[in-house]
C-alpha cells in the first residue's frame, strides 16, 4: 500500500484560526493514525496578504500543540523546498503553466483592467447567505494565433495564464463526506493560474505541489469544495492521480454564523491569552466535526492519533461553543499536576493576592482554586478579596439553609471577635477547634456560625476555603479588622 502523505499548507498571513488548527490537526491524524507522514509548506504567493512574523506564528503553534510535522521548510524530506516562494524560484509553476498551454488546457491572457471591469459579473450567495459578485471570463484570448499570443509577449505585453475549461459537459470529483459531486463545465471560470506578477495564484501551486511532493490526502474546509472540479480538471489534464479529498464542515459560532476574527475567540492565540489550556483547546478542536465510536470526550494527541476515523467526520457544520469548552478547560486542570498549576496560575496569583503573600501562601491559595476554576483568568475573582474587602450588602448574611438572618449574625460576630482577639495561632486547624467549641457551647449549628464568619472576611457569596481557611490566610490583624467592620455595618 502507498504510504499516506498528508500536507499542511498554512499561508503566514497572521494568528492560527481555529479552523486553521483544525485542519493541522486532522491532517496531521489522517497520517498518524496510518503512520503516515505529515508535512509543512509553507504558501507564501499572496504577497499582498502576508504578515511579517507569522511564518513564526506557525512553527510555534505546531510546537506548543504536539503537531510534530515530518517534512517541512526545517526537515527535508527530499521534497524541498518547502516554502512556495522559494520554489517559485525553480521556474516550478511557469513550467507546468506552459505544459497546459501546449495541450490546449491553459492560455495567455492579455486583456486589460478595463476590459475585465466591462465583463458581465454574476451574483452568487456565500456561506453567510450574502451576495457575492464575480467575473465569469469570456475567453475572449483564447482566439488569438500563436503569432499574436508570440507578439505580444516580444511586446513585454503584461499577461496573465487561464486555464481553459470547456462550457459544455459536467466534470465530477469524489469527496470521502461528500461522496460524488458533479458540477456544470458552465458553471467554471477559466481560472488564473499564472498571475501578472509571475507568482502562481494559491489554486495552482496548490494542486502542482501536492503532486509533485506526492500527497495523497488532501484535508481541508469545505469552502474549497467549489474549487474542487477546477483542481481536478488540471490533474486530469496533467494525466496525474488526484488525492484523495476531504472537505471538512464549516465551523459556526452558538448563532450560527460564521467563526469570525470578531468573535474574540477564532484563533489559537486568542485561546491561549484566554487562560485556555494547550492540551485542551487541541481536544476540543478535534471534536468540532469529528466524534469517536464511544461518547468519550477527553482524549491526549496519542489517544487521538489511535481513535480517528475520518469517515466518522460529520458533514454538518460545527458549533464552537466556549461554555462547552471551558468546561472541558476545566477538567484539564483539575487533573494537572499541582506544581504544573501553580507555575500556569503565577501571574494570576500576582495580579489578584496582597504583595506580602510567601510562596507557601500563594501555593496554598492555588490549591484553593484548582477545583473551582474553568480558565486561569477565573482565578482573580476567586481570591481578589483577600488583597481587598470587597463592597458588599448585608443583604449577604441572610442564608436559608445555614438559617442565619442580619440581627443573628451580629450577635454571632459580637460573640466570636473576643474570642478570635484572644487567639495567639492563627492556624486552619488551631482556630477551627476554638470556633468549634463556641459552637458546641451555645448548641449552634456550624454554618450558623462560619457562614457570618466567611461573608464578614470575603464580602462574597462564594470563596474557594471556608471561615477558618480564610483567618489564617487574612491573618489576625485584617481579619479583626474585617469582622469589626461586618459589626459596623449590621448595627447600623
Amino acid at each position: 500500500m502507498e504510504k499516506i502523505r498528508t500536507r499542511y499548507a498554512p499561508s503566514p498571513t497572521g494568528k492560527m484560526h481555529v479552523g486553521n488548527l483544525r485542519s493541522a490537526l486532522y491532517e496531521y491524524l489522517v497520517a498518524k493514525h496510518e503512520g503516515g507522514v505529515f508535512m509543512l509548506r509553507i504558501e507564501d504567493t499572496d504577497q499582498e496578504r502576508y504578515v511579517e512574523g507569522a511564518t513564526d506564528i506557525i512553527y510555534r503553534t505546531l510546537e506548543a500543540t504536539g503537531l510534530k510535522h515530518d517534512e517541512g521548510p526545517d526537515k527535508d524530506g527530499g521534497y524541498g523546498p518547502y516554502v512556495q516562494s522559494e520554489r517559485m524560484k525553480t521556474g516550478i509553476y511557469m513550467k507546468y503553466a506552459k505544459e497546459l498551454i501546449e495541450k490546449g488546457e491553459a492560455y495567455y491572457c492579455f486583456c486589460d483592467k478595463e476590459r475585465l471591469a466591462s465583463l458581465k459579473t454574476q451574483v452568487t450567495e456565500d456561506e453567510d447567505g450574502e451576495g457575492k459578485t464575480i467575473t465569469i471570463y469570456d475567453k475572449h484570448c483564447l482566439g488569438l494565433s500563436k503569432e499574436e499570443v508570440e507578439a505580444n509577449l516580444a511586446a513585454g505585453k503584461p499577461f496573465v495564464i487561464r486555464q481553459n475549461i470547456p462550457n459544455e459537459g459536467t466534470t465530477t470529483f469524489h469527496d470521502e463526506l461528500y461522496g460524488d459531486i458533479t458540477v456544470e463545465n458552465s458553471e467554471l471560470d477559466d481560472m488564473i493560474l499564472i498571475k501578472s506578477d509571475g507568482y502562481p495564484t494559491y489554486n495552482f501551486a496548490n494542486v502542482v505541489d501536492d503532486h509533485t511532493m506526492n500527497i495523497t490526502h488532501v484535508v481541508r474546509g469545505n469552502e474549497y469544495l467549489s474549487s474542487s472540479p477546477k483542481y481536478v480538471r488540471l490533474y486530469d489534464a496533467f494525466g496525474w492521480k488526484v488525492p484523495v479529498y476531504i472537505h471538512l464542515p464549516l465551523i459556526t459560532d452558538e448563532n450560527h454564523k460564521k467563526l469570525s476574527k470578531r468573535s474574540g475567540h477564532s484563533s489559537f492565540e486568542d485561546l491561549i491569552e484566554q487562560g485556555f489550556v494547550t492540551e485542551a483547546i487541541v481536544n476540543y478542536v478535534a471534536l468540532l466535526g469529528w466524534s469517536p465510536e464511544d461518547n468519550n470526550e477527553i482524549f491526549s494527541l496519542d489517544e487521538l492519533v489511535k481513535k480517528f476515523d475520518y469517515h466518522r467526520i460529520n458533514k454538518s457544520p460545527a458549533v464552537f461553543d466556549i461554555v462547552k469548552l471551558r468546561w472541558m478547560n476545566g477538567e484539564y486542570i483539575k487533573a494537572m499536576d499541582d506544581d504544573k498549576f501553580y507555575e500556569m496560575a503565577k501571574p494570576y496569583l500576582d495580579k489578584s493576592l496582597p504583595a506580602d503573600y510567601d510562596e507557601a501562601k500563594r501555593r496554598k491559595v492555588a490549591g484553593m482554586v484548582k477545583t473551582r476554576i474553568e480558565v486561569f483568568p477565573d482565578i482573580e475573582g476567586h481570591v481578589d478579596f483577600l488583597r481587598a474587602l470587597p463592597d458588599y450588602d448585608i443583604e449577604m448574611y441572610t442564608h436559608k439553609k445555614m438559617k442565619t438572618d442580619a440581627a443573628s449574625s451580629l450577635s454571632v460576630l459580637q460573640d466570636v471577635l473576643p474570642i478570635l482577639e484572644k487567639a495567639t495561632d492563627y492556624t486552619n486547624d488551631a482556630l477551627y477547634q476554638t470556633l468549634l467549641k463556641y459552637i458546641e457551647e451555645k448548641g449552634y449549628k456550624n454554618g450558623f456560625v462560619m457562614w457570618p464568619i466567611r461573608t464578614a472576611l470575603s464580602g462574597k457569596q462564594m470563596t474557594p476555603a471556608g471561615a477558618t481557611e480564610i483567618l489564617e490566610l487574612l491573618g489576625k490583624e485584617e481579619s479583626l479588622k474585617r469582622i469589626r467592620k461586618g459589626i459596623e455595618m449590621l448595627s447600623v
